[in-house]
Order: structure tokens, then sequence, then C-alpha cells
């Protein structure tokens, strides 16, 4: 006898005939099903269940019960303390029937499991199996439904059931957030304890349309020079770090959230994928440098199932989105995208899509742009709050034309482009001038270091085109000796060690000195002490400058003239 042709009651006490033929009376006329069959089940104290065409009416005290905290799990943690509460309010109040589309695992592999019976399951929405474990749904097809769990899959066997919560994946967001590590699902992993959410939003939103966005124009500075100087970013702006692996694209956002102390931004990094002991490091690091007090980590190593994986970087968004929705400035740090990719293709492959492209489905570019639309910088009526995005992809001997890097190429703002040859030489940051690019350009540059930096980017390219075509040369005449040499001391006040940031006065004045030809008769090793020197001396000579700087970007040909004064009697 088809299960889906009979109706089943369940109940530890057997109705009477009259009851009976009622019930029966009920389904055949709704459901057109004529045979019921009754079944005792002890575990029912009060009430009854009844299933029938997949669905399940629940009319016992316990079934309501467990609806209810299910829900209530959801949404906070604090479901233990309620508990006592809950259960008087079942008992003292009189039950409707509560109707539940349930569904049948078919079968499970690889934390993919496939359900058939759930007919309107929605995509992105959860699911509650028999064991308690949770699954997305992330494919719908006329048969069937493919569900990722956030658990292993060796809880949950075919045959299970699995019902629906008419709940979209979401993600617990709230102030408290702050200074902790969570994994992708919300919960704490730092041992601190748990965290009480403020809110509980879907981890997947339409980005802000044109009219609630406005121009990016308010700079978020790094504190590296390379980048402040040639390659602004802006508040609200996408700005891809690209580069093979090992070459410094970590140290550059680590580097970017430890420059955001005391300017009221909000950082979240979003590790996937990375090691336990390189995400410990950087915990220490931030802690070290007083950072995690406005830093929030989401931690997914590379440990966790590829559900896991995929819903981090859309986790670390929706908590961006609660303070940017406050009129807060956030910076988000996607470390890395390559590895999301990577795990959305698994999943892809395990459900059974039509590989494309380097074995990728075909909406892989969709996952990413859906992503980094988010981040935006937002109208006055919406707050005027602010998301920048800095996502990290790794390349494969510096191939920028790859499926993934050029997918995010075409969706960000620009990219720094990190280059191998540059790291292992010894500049570092090792930014290639000739590729890396901010689209935002000036808009995101306050008046000082706009002319401050001057014609810094052609200088350099200009070198970089004259070291290639002078390598195969042995005799050069002394205005070529004269460039390569300039461009070398530019390429050397570029140098910068991890963990030490510039503030904006100090990089206008190296800036200013270093393209005032000041560091013409400077020997190599002695120009940090040199520009040293002449930092100090503007701060303890010129404090109404360097404050001017800071404050309000102001920068003259008086303030050039003034650095250049004090640089000049500078000696070491």
């Amino acid at each position: 006898m088809a299960r889906n042709k009979t109706a089943f009651l369940y109940s530890s006490k057997e109705p009477t005939k009259e009851q009976f033929e009622r019930i029966k009376e009920t389904i055949a006329k709704r459901y057109k099903i004529k045979e019921l069959k009754f079944v005792f089940d002890e575990n029912i104290k009060n009430g009854f269940k009844l299933e029938v065409d997949n669905k399940l009416f629940d009319w016992t005290v316990e079934g309501r019960l467990h609806q209810l905290t299910s829900k209530l799990d959801l949404l906070d943690s604090s479901k233990k303390s309620v508990m006592p509460l809950m259960r008087k309010v079942v008992d003292d109040f009189k039950l409707h029937a509560v109707s539940e589309e349930i569904g049948t695992v078919d079968s499970i592999r690889d934390g993919i499991a496939f359900i058939t019976g759930l007919k309107s399951a929605e995509y992105d929405e959860i699911l509650v199996f028999d064991s308690g474990v949770k699954g997305l749904v992330q494919d719908l097809r006329e048969d069937k439904i493919g569900c990722i769990l956030f658990d292993r899959d060796e809880f949950v066997s075919a045959g299970d059931k699995a019902v629906r919560t008419g709940f979209i994946a979401g993600m617990p967001v709230g102030e408290n957030f702050i200074g902790r590590v969570i994994d992708s699902l919300g919960n704490p992993v730092d041992g601190l304890g748990e965290i009480e959410p403020e809110q509980y939003l879907p981890i997947e939103k339409r980005a802000p349309g044109i009219i609630d966005r406005q121009p990016v124009n308010t700079p978020l500075e790094t504190g590296i020079l390379a980048i402040d100087s040639m390659f602004p970013i802006g508040r609200g702006q996408r700005e891809l770090i690209i580069g093979d692996r090992q070459t410094g694209k970590t140290a550059i956002a680590l580097d970017t959230i430890i420059n955001q102390k005391g300017k009221d931004v909000i950082c979240i990094y979003v590790s996937i994928c990375q090691k336990a002991s390189t995400v410990a490091s950087l915990v220490n690091k931030l802690k070290a440098f007083g950072a995690m007090d406005y830093t929030i980590v989401i931690n997914c190593p590379a440990s966790d199932a590829a559900p896991l994986e995929f819903i981090a970087p859309y986790a670390g968004c929706t908590l961006g989105e609660y303070f940017m929705s406050q009129g807060k400035d956030v910076l988000i740090v996607y470390d890395d995208l390559s590895k999301h990719a990577v795990a959305y293709r698994t999943i892809s492959l395990l459900l059974g899509r039509t590989p494309g492209r380097e074995a990728f489905p075909g909406d892989i570019f969709y996952i990413h742009s859906r992503l980094l639309e988010r981040s935006a910088h937002l109208s006055d009526e919406l707050g005027g709050g602010s998301m920048t995005a800095l996502p990290i992809v790794e390349t494969q001997a510096g191939d920028v034309s790859a499926y993934i890097p050029t997918n995010v190429i075409s969706i960000t703002d620009g990219q720094i482009f990190l280059e191998s040859s540059l790291f292992f030489s010894g500049q570092r940051p090792a930014v290639n001038v000739g590729i890396s690019v901010s689209r935002i350009g000036g808009d995101a540059q306050t008046k000082a270091m706009k002319k401050a930096s001057g014609t810094l980017k052609l200088d350099l390219a200009q070198y970089r085109e004259m070291a290639a075509f002078t390598q195969f040369s042995g005799d050069l005449d002394d205005a070529s000796k004269e460039k390569l040499e300039y461009g070398k001391r530019l390429m050397h006040i570029l140098r910068q060690k991890q963990f030490s940031p510039i503030p904006r006065h100090r990089q206008v004045i190296i800036l200013t000195t270093a393209l005032g030809g000041r560091l013409k008769n400077t020997a190599d090793k002695d120009i940090d002490t040199y520009l040293e020197a002449v930092c100090c001396a503007v701060e303890e000579e010129a404090e109404n400058i360097c404050s001017s700087i800071d404050e309000v970007g102001a920068y003259s040909p008086e303030i050039k003239e003034e650095i250049l004064r004090i640089a000049d009697k500078t000696e070491i």
C-alpha cells in the first residue's frame, strides 16, 4: 500500500469507532484519501498526530512545545530560561491543530541531503531533521529538493523526516558581537561565553539600489603609503587584493584594520578555509594593537563542511549591514573568495548541477556579485552609513586572467595586485604599480594627499619601463641614470614594515620631500633615517601644519614650501 495513499493516526489511546470514522470522512473529503490506519505510539501522552499527504497535523502538547522551541532556537540562545514558562503556557491554554509539511530524506552524501515531499519549500529556507541537525535548501526540483547540512552528515540518514521551519537562513547580529570570534552561524568560538544578539537578519539581501546610494568620496586610509598615495580606497568602495600565495595579501588587510583605531570604523574579518593557527595568530596581533576592540572575526576553518564555508562571507556581510544601517562605517575583509568559490563548486557538483569552465557552475559570477554589491555608501535618508569591502583572491603564477580572478576584478572598483618578484626582492608591500588601479581615484583622497602624491604613479611607471628597457644595455646617458636613481628612491620610500601604519600628515611630508628632489644626495642606507628626521622636525617646528593636514586635509604652496624648507636644513 503506497504511503501517500494512506493516512496514519498516531496516539497512545485508540480512538472510538465514531471518532475514527469522522476523521476518515474528513480526510477523504479534503485529500481524496480513503485509507486510514491507526498506529499505537506510547510516546504521545496527550492528543494525537495525523499524517496525511506528506503533512503532519499535531494535536499534542509535546508537538506544539517542540515547534515553539525549535523556532526559538533559531532566533536566540535564551531558550533554557523560558522553557518552564513556555510549558505552563502550553498546558494552560487550549491547543489548535498545527499543520506541518514534512519530508523524507531520500538519500544523503557528503553533507548534501535530497528530500522528497516538501513541495512548498523555499530556496534558502532552514529545515530541521529528526536528529536536530539544520540544513539550508539550495536546490529545487520537481520531485525532490537538495539541502546542504550545517553539521556532520552522519547524524542524518535516509528515511529520516525533515520539517520546514518557515525561516529563511539568517544571522544573529548586535553590538555584543564586537570583539568576539564567531563561526559562520554566529556561535562564539573564543571561549568567552554566549553572545546575546539584538536581531536576527537574513543572510541574503538585495543590494541597495542607485537611489539608496551616494558617491564614494570619503577616504578609508590603510596607513600604507603605496596604497593611500596611488590607489586610494573610499568608504563604500570594493577594492580587490589579488596576488599569488604568500605575497602579503592578508598583511595589507590586517594593517588596514589596525589603522582604523580611533576612526570610528567597525571592522569584520571573514576567514574562509584558513588554518586555525593562522587565525589564532591574527587574533593575537589584533589584540596586541588594540584592534579587537572594534573588530569581529568570523572563523570558518578548513575542517568545516563546505556549506558553512559557503555561507561565511554572507554572514559577515549581514553583520556589516546591521551596523551600516545605523549610520556607522564598516570595513569587511573576505579572506579569501578563491576558497569560497571552491566550496560552492563542491556543493554544486554534489547537487548534480551542470559544470562549466573549470568545473564551476554557471552562477559562480552571481554568488560573488550579489555579495560584493551589498557594500555601499548609503544615502543620507538611510543614515549615511557605509560598508567597504576588501575581498582577497589568490592567483596561480600571477595569472590574473584565470576564471575567478577575472570575475571578481569585473565586480570590484579596482584591484591591488601583489607581485611575487617584488615581494621576494624585498619590495614590501609588493604592489605592482602597472596593474593595480582604483576606479574611485582622487575622489577618495584628501586635498593634501592628492597634491602631495602629484606625479608619483607616473614617475614609477616610467621608472619600471626604463628599468626593463635598460637591463639589456650597458651604456646609459646621464639623464637616464638620473631617472633610474630617482625611481629607485621612490621605490624605497614605498617600502614599509608590517604593523607600522603611517599617519596622514607623515605620508604627506614623505611624499613632499621625495617628490621635491630632497633625496637626490642621500645614500640609500640613510633614506629612512633622513625621512624620519624630517617628519620629526616638521612635527616639532610646524605642529599647526600637521594638525591641519590630519583634520581637514589642508595643503597649499605655503605648506609645501615650509616642509621643503625644514627638509633642506635637516641633517642626519
